[in-house]
């Protein structure tokens, strides 16, 4: 029996794999000022098991990272280097109804971006045609109402 029981462990399929995190781009805020500060978050995202690519841009104060990776953990790892940093909080400003709303509008903001808050949309006319159709010609019962 001894034989037969060593032999089956290899005849067993069993699954140990883990599932593969989705790839993701991560977009984060971070406070550049100097080629120094730059370097040592690119050099701190960029030793992270799973990352793709990472894009630095200094003017704007924003870090992209792409590979499969979890986004908190991207945010920590940004953060222990010693910089302020938060999850990248703009649009576009063509994607918004009222760019210049409360909450939105951030004049720290880059050129063309607004804060991502949640917004009154234009209010639809379905009921000004409601109260509008009651005194129309097209109405048989408008004569009853006046």
């Amino acid at each position: 029996m001894g034989a037969l029981d060593y032999l089956s462990h290899f005849c067993t399929v069993t699954s140990t794999r883990s599932k593969r995190k989705a790839m993701q781009t991560v977009e984060i805020k971070v406070k550049m000022d100097c080629d120094g500060c730059e370097r040592r978050v690119k050099n701190a995202v960029t030793s992270m098991k799973g990352v793709k690519s990472v894009e630095v841009n200094r003017k704007q104060h924003r870090v992209t990272v792409s590979g499969y990776v979890e986004p908190n953990k991207v945010l920590k790892r940004v953060k222990s280097t010693g910089k302020r940093a938060e999850f990248w909080p703009y649009i576009p400003q063509h994607l918004v109804h009222y760019p210049y709303a409360y909450g939105a509008y951030d004049r720290k903001a880059p050129s063309g971006y607004v804060r991502n808050v949640v917004q009154a949309f234009p209010a639809s006319n379905a009921g000004e045609e409601n109260i509008v159709s009651l005194f129309s010609d097209d109405n048989v019962n408008a004569c009853s109402i006046m």
